[in-house]
């Protein structure tokens, strides 16, 4: 209401969209304001007139910039070569997902612990220990089970592959820090925007996108296996990643508004 007004008034008025497609509230604005701020080019042409729409990305926190990969290892005490996995499903984490997690965690620890694997598994955190202690695997140590992961932006810049949704916040880190990722969308989300956004991070090939029913842990260990033991796939899925991170965006949203101002 106070963006409607705001235009009836001939006020300046802007709107910033995170997902690859409008949600209502934007599709309603797109009518009346002056600029539509959005994080892909490729949502420019969901909107009736695409010369409002500034392609601006979605802002990303300082401290996702703070390290350099090797930094990042080094403050998380990987001293071999193996790579890192970091997998999450939302600060909350994901009953479904965490049980897959822990059938994935597991096929790892038995074929050799390949990689390193962090793993936040939020509210179930006490349930996937309790899987992996079934097993025999609770204290293994290539395994980090975190009920919360408090220093995200030190664990994503360490990662050379991340197990995650698709919401707006994590595509943008993934994109400005060029990793790699494994993708299973939320089915449980207004007019399936998690499915969207992953999937233009798909066609950029900066990620590789599962559905939730087909996202058994052997599936999600044999898609990270893959990936992980070909260095030329991770170059290119980080160079596809690349293109879509927009690490200023927070300065380009800043201009835009600005300029609304003359």
């Amino acid at each position: 209401p106070v963006v409607n007004e705001a235009a009836r008034r001939k006020i300046p008025t802007a709107v910033h969209e995170s997902n690859a497609v409008p949600g209502l509230t934007t599709k309603a604005l797109a009518r009346v304001v002056d600029r539509v701020m959005v994080g892909f080019e490729e949502s420019r042409s969901h909107y009736d007139d695409p010369s409002k729409v500034v392609v601006t990305g979605t802002p990303v926190r300082g401290d996702f910039f703070r390290y350099t990969r090797k930094e990042a290892r080094a403050e998380l005490g990987l001293t071999d070569d193996r790579p890192l996995v970091l997998s999450v499903w939302g600060s909350l984490g994901a009953e479904v997902m965490n049980c897959q997690m822990a059938e994935c965690i597991a096929l790892e620890c038995r074929d050799g612990a390949p990689f390193h694997h962090i793993h936040g598994a939020g509210r179930d955190y006490r349930a996937v220990l309790d899987a992996l202690q079934g097993s025999g695997l609770a204290d293994h140590p290539e395994v980090d089970v975190r009920e919360y992961i408090y220093d995200m932006p030190l664990v994503m810049a360490a990662a050379d592959l991340v197990l995650c949704r698709a919401g707006a916040s994590t595509v943008s880190e993934l994109t400005a820090l060029a990793v790699p990722a494994v993708i299973v969308p939320s089915p449980y989300v207004t007019n399936n925007h998690q499915e969207k956004n992953a999937r233009i991070l798909e066609k950029h090939g900066g990620a590789r996108v599962i559905l939730e029913k087909d996202a058994t842990g052997e599936a999600l260990y044999r898609a990270a296996g893959e990936i992980l033991r070909s260095p030329e796939l991770r170059r290119s899925m980080s160079a596809g990643m690349a293109e879509l991170g927009i690490p200023d965006a927070t300065e380009r949203i800043y201009r835009t508004v600005m300029a609304l101002r003359k």
